[in-house]
């Protein structure tokens, strides 16, 4: 798949089938003896951090998750990851870039609280920075000064995990207390630092729950304490709201606009004009350039019914047609999936799946824009970072980890997402546990946390989380699943969108002549149903997956730094 590419990624995360888009934005260099003396100095260094915000990439780095069947497995998504001899994430060199900055700002002939607005900027960036190395690599060496090619300091072990997390928070409380309270969505502000505390606190608060073998359960609260602290903060002070308007589009809107909406922290943002653009239209909707990738049918199932209910209560839930399955439904499906009915914006025409694009038959749409972005890198559609409905979601998921959350909480935080669904409110007295989440989270016996999941999982999609959420939770096996499409009961010429004409025939070879009017699909060896002659579609049928529970929640360490670092041990079960 040719995917959506950032001009600096962090980690190796996305699925790798072609070429890459890059994005190219240019950068100023400039020479930093007797440097950072002024302001202006330090307004222009500090631009270029802004190269470090990832952009349209958060559009396809679900593709690795558990909510998306791809054409071809990469060897994170197959269990098959190697120790690489160099790379493989491993990279300080964005830390130099802040870094310079932290050890040269009090340069400045300007007032302190000038200075320390800057220093803000590059402790924020330093903190995201090591956030995701957290998640990468476990224990990391924590460096705060910009070092040289001789320093001894390139030679240190890592340091503890929980020692670096402290670093982190330290970094993110500077920033929020000398960020500018000002609402810019394409910048960093306070509001965006209170974001990414939200975000780093959920995720460390519960990796030490669920990761019991790490030994450090008892950090667990503090991290989910700070994390309700700073969601709470960005809830009463800044200002955002979830949008909503009462049409049934909201959610379509939040992403498919070339403005980020209101509830949109920050954003990259694009310009033909300024030939700052992406590929999500091409990408979601080109064959040629996809690895065939579609929604799965367990991430289908998440959907909750448009009267609260779960799916799964659905007499026959299983063997349900696509024309079946898809009524009455949270009202974010028919924005995220292509289903019975579906236009594109400002058409007309009724379009079915294309299956030659999304394997499973389940065809994403989310970012999806108006046929005038369809071209390669056409696209101009923002893509936001941060949401405030994130925040939400991180807020209430901490409380109930906490064993503190109340329906006052579920009020201000799911219920508000929960309503662009056009779903009842959910009432936390009433809350059942639905057996087919459990069984994805076995061990979790609070319907409240399995509701917020749910919630998550259909609000945050295809927007670069699942991936950590499955790593946080320590559900890693839920990639190893053999994931199923569209379920069809017999072979065939058939009506697919239930409109009473026939439109789709699946059949196990082509016939000598076709109907017009008919979409084909003809099944071979990479693609059949899971009974032969009916079934699920199975896109790989014959790609076995694994995910080593004892190894894949951290990456390698590559062999050269082993090698040139003796300090360095390698993480565990990659040796």
């Amino acid at each position: 798949m040719k995917k959506i590419f950032m001009v600096m990624i962090s980690l190796p995360l996305l699925v790798s089938c072609g070429k890459d888009f890059l994005e190219r934005i240019p950068t100023t260099d400039v020479s930093y003896e007797g440097y950072f003396t002024s302001e202006e100095q330090l307004k222009l260094y500090a631009n270029g951090f802004n190269t470090y915000i990832p952009g349209a990439s958060v559009m396809t780095a679900d593709l690795n998750s558990d909510n998306i069947e791809v054409g071809t497995y990469n060897a994170l998504l197959a269990g098959v990851r190697t120790v690489p001899a160099s790379g493989g994430g491993w990279n300080w060199t964005w830390l130099r870039t802040f870094n310079l900055l932290l050890d040269n700002y009090k340069k400045a002939d300007c007032d302190e609280t000038t200075q320390n607005y800057y220093a803000a900027l590059a402790r924020f960036y330093r903190a995201w920075f090591y956030y995701e190395k957290v998640k990468a690599f476990g224990d990391v060496p924590w460096y705060d000064k910009p070092l040289q090619t001789n320093s001894e300091e390139l030679y240190k072990a890592r340091d503890r995990r929980d020692y670096v997390d402290e670093r982190i928070l330290e970094d993110l409380d500077f920033a929020i207390q000398w960020l500018k309270n000002n609402k810019d969505q394409t910048g960093i502000t306070r509001w965006t630092a209170l974001a990414l505390k939200s975000r780093f606190c959920l995720y460390e608060g519960t990796y030490y729950k669920y990761h019991t073998e790490l030994g450090l359960e008892k950090l667990s609260p503090k991290y989910l304490e700070e994390c309700v602290k700073a969601s709470e903060e960005l809830m009463d002070k800044g200002g955002y709201k979830v949008y909503y308007t009462g049409a049934e589009t909201d959610y379509r809107d939040i992403f498919t606009s070339e403005k980020p909406n209101s509830e949109v922290i920050l954003a990259k943002i694009y310009n033909k004009g300024l030939s700052l653009v992406h590929s999500a239209n091409y990408t979601f909707l080109t064959a040629s350039a996809s690895c065939k990738e579609g929604f799965n049918k367990q991430f289908m199932d998440s959907y909750l019914m448009r009267d609260g209910s779960f799916f799964s209560s659905q007499q026959g839930y299983e063997t349900m047609t696509w024309y079946e399955e898809c009524q009455n439904r949270d009202l974010r499906l028919y924005q995220t999936v292509r289903t019975p009915g579906y236009t594109r914006i400002g058409g007309k025409t009724k379009l079915l799946p294309d299956f030659d694009k999304a394997a499973t038959g389940y065809h994403m749409i989310k970012w999806v824009t108006g046929t005038a972005d369809d071209a390669y890198n056409g696209s101009v559609n923002a893509a936001s970072i941060f949401r405030y409905s994130e925040v939400l979601l991180n807020y209430a998921e901490a409380r109930a980890e906490l064993g503190e959350l109340t329906q006052d909480d579920i009020d201000k935080t799911v219920n508000l997402t929960r309503q662009r669904g056009g779903l009842p409110k959910m009432v936390l007295s009433s809350l059942t546990i639905d057996p087919t989440q459990q069984k994805l989270y076995p061990g979790v016996n609070s319907a409240a946390i399995l509701e917020i999941r749910r919630e998550r999982r259909v609000e945050l999609v295809m927007e670069g989380l699942r991936w950590d959420d499955l790593m946080r939770w320590k559900r890693g096996p839920l990639l190893a699943q053999r994931f199923r499409g569209m379920y069809f009961r017999s072979l065939g010429v058939q009506d697919l969108d239930g409109d009473g004409v026939d439109d789709f025939a699946i059949l196990n070879s082509a016939p000598a002549k076709k109907e017009s009017g008919i979409t084909y699909l003809v099944l071979d060896s990479s693609r059949m149903l899971s009974n032969g002659s009916s079934g699920y579609i199975i896109a790989q049928p014959t790609t076995l997956k694994s995910f080593d529970e004892e190894r894949d929640y951290l990456y390698p360490i590559p062999t050269n730094e082993l090698v040139n670092n003796k300090q360095l041990e390698q993480n565990p079960n990659w040796e």
